[in-house]
């Protein structure tokens, strides 16, 4: 096949150790292993789609196998076996998707190959790609011969989900983990691709392709192919055609969204959605950049240029550190809820573009709220009010952020439901206060049984030993049975009954007996008294092989 008529992600694919971009301390570890002799019975790589894991497989193949030996690896002028490795047709190298060849009778070909010795090559080598597919019985069938292969034997294995193989597997490979490419080094790798390419592509659409790429070399040069044949001849690829290509749109059309929020100037903000929207972005991808935005407006002081891969360039960076400095914390996570809780609504509305724009809406009329209090977010820990600060003003001024009167007045009824509702969930409270005085160990089991707190009042009745009870602290000890969540829920039910708290204190003195000890306790008593009762003993004579076996009181209550 002509190297020129090949996609960019099998054109540059690495070929030596020298090639591979950030992956260095792989590199240099395993070429350290094979240069004094101690290389593993088995290699297994790791990591997200696109870093190296396959690539660095065929290279170790090669570097293990090269007459040239490991620090002349064959680049350009390739040695008969490395040749043949980078064709993926050498005899003694063998290459595996275990994802079609999942099952036991696969893997046993595999050990029954291995037993003999490799025919050109110093090493026979078995490279298994998304190793994890394999089922439970390859892998136990691989084990021994994973242990103590011959001499001539190595493994090498690749995945994405290393939590899905055996750990008896994992232990007996050398285990790398491939982190995912930085940024500034896969920027520096396409940029020289697309130079050798001649292709015409601005460096602010390449960084867009390194956003979108996520760290993977091959998503990047898929994305990059893509781009260069959409191009005309003398045509350069700059930032907007990439976004209508890659179907992203540009930040600083969603920062300025931002601004329009705060200001609630409604009318602009939908109409600047609108634009947005008609890119052709999807309602979900513009949640997630919203949502990435938020974080940026929040931590934007804490972050610099480089370190939001690629997100930002100069000027959108400096715009949103100046509205950050206005616009209150507080404001931003109660904006990130929000707009995480909205992802649900987007699957159960048919249309997606109206819910959208409710959406926007509703943030403008949240922002607007200036007491968390009024919406009865409080914890039971807090009932200290929280003054929440209005955006785009210094924390000082106190004015109202939007001076539309349609909207405060809709604020105003919002104000005044919530604090109907708070008035009556205080009333509520206090009866259900007053409903619940708890003195002693059996108003608790009573209050349980009302309440329907079958699981809570069986632990306290059954594995609970009573050490003291008084003024809202009970001691007690218990047995190996408890649930170990019994503290934690028994607590909670507590303040949820009585609007106080209460300490659980945990006792090494054995306390009283539980409630099921004193009714077993109970009944043998009672079994006792009566075999040694006069009507027992009659009894006994006329039916000398009866056993009592249980005793029921026939007092009526009063």
């Amino acid at each position: 096949m002509n190297k020129n008529t090949k996609v960019l992600a099998l054109k540059y694919r690495p070929q030596t150790f020298d090639d591979l971009i950030g992956q260095n301390v792989v590199a240099e570890t395993i070429k350290n292993s094979i240069k004094f002799n101690k290389v593993p019975n088995a290699y297994l790589f790791t990591g997200i789609r696109g870093v190296g894991k396959t690539t660095i497989a065929r290279i170790v193949a090669k570097a293990l196998n090269c007459s040239n030996g490991v620090d002349k690896i064959c680049k350009d002028d390739f040695c008969e076996n490395c040749k043949s490795i980078s064709n993926s047709n050498h005899i003694d190298v063998l290459e595996m998707d275990a994802a079609s060849k999942t099952g036991v009778d696969d893997v046993r070909d595999l050990i029954e190959f291995s037993r003999y010795g490799p025919t050109s090559a110093k090493y026979k080598i078995f490279i298994i790609d998304e190793v994890h597919m394999l089922s439970k019985q390859a892998f136990n069938a691989l084990l021994k011969t994973l242990e103590e292969p011959p001499e001539y034997l190595k493994f090498i294995f690749a995945t994405t989900e290393i939590k899905k193989i055996p750990i008896t597997v994992v232990s007996r490979c050398q285990r790398f983990d491939l982190s995912r490419i930085r940024s500034v080094e896969l920027f520096e790798f396409i940029k020289m691709i697309k130079t050798k390419e001649n292709g015409l592509v601005s460096d602010d659409a390449l960084k867009l392709i390194v956003k979108i790429s996520e760290g993977s070399v091959r998503d990047a040069l898929s994305l990059l192919d893509r781009a260069l044949l959409t191009l005309s001849n003398k045509e350069e690829l700059d930032l907007n055609s990439a976004q209508k290509i890659f179907g992203y749109f540009d930040k600083s059309q969603l920062i300025d969204l931002f601004q329009l929020i705060f200001e609630g100037k409604e009318i602009e903000v939908l109409n600047t959605y609108k634009k947005i929207y008609d890119q052709g972005v999807e309602p979900k991808i513009f949640i997630n950049d919203f949502l990435e935005l938020l974080y940026y407006f929040k931590n934007i002081n804490s972050l610099s240029i480089e370190g939001t891969n690629f997100s930002l360039n100069d000027e959108e960076f400096k715009k949103i550190k100046e509205i950050s400095e206005m616009v209150d914390s507080e404001t931003l996570i109660l904006f990130w809820q929000f707009t995480i809780k909205t992802l649900d609504e987007l699957d159960i509305v048919s249309n997606q573009h109206l819910s959208m724009e409710m959406f926007l809406i509703r943030l403008m009329h949240l922002k607007n709220i200036k007491n968390k209090t009024e919406y009865n977010i409080q914890t039971p820990y807090e009932n200290n009010k929280i003054n929440n600060q209005t955006s785009l003003q210094k924390k000082k001024e106190s004015e109202e952020l939007f001076k539309i009167k349609d909207k405060t007045e809709a604020i105003g009824q919002i104000k005044n439901i919530a604090q109907e509702k708070d008035i009556t969930l205080k009333e509520k409270n206090e009866i259900k206060a007053n409903e619940s005085n708890i003195n002693s160990f059996d108003d608790l089991l009573e209050l349980c049984s009302v309440k329907k707190e079958i699981k809570l009042k069986y632990e306290l009745e059954k594995n609970v030993n009573l050490v003291s009870f008084e003024n809202k602290r009970i001691e007690i000890s218990f047995n190996d049975d408890l649930d170990k969540n019994f503290i934690k829920d028994l607590s909670l039910k507590l303040y949820d009954w009585t609007n106080e708290r209460w300490i659980i204190t945990l006792s090494k003195t054995k306390g009283k007996p539980s409630k099921k000890e004193e009714q077993v306790n109970l009944k043998k008593e009672l079994v006792k008294k009566v075999k040694d009762s006069l009507i027992h003993k009659n009894f006994l004579k006329k039916f000398p092989d009866a056993i009592l076996i249980d005793v029921q009181s026939n007092k009526k209550e009063k």
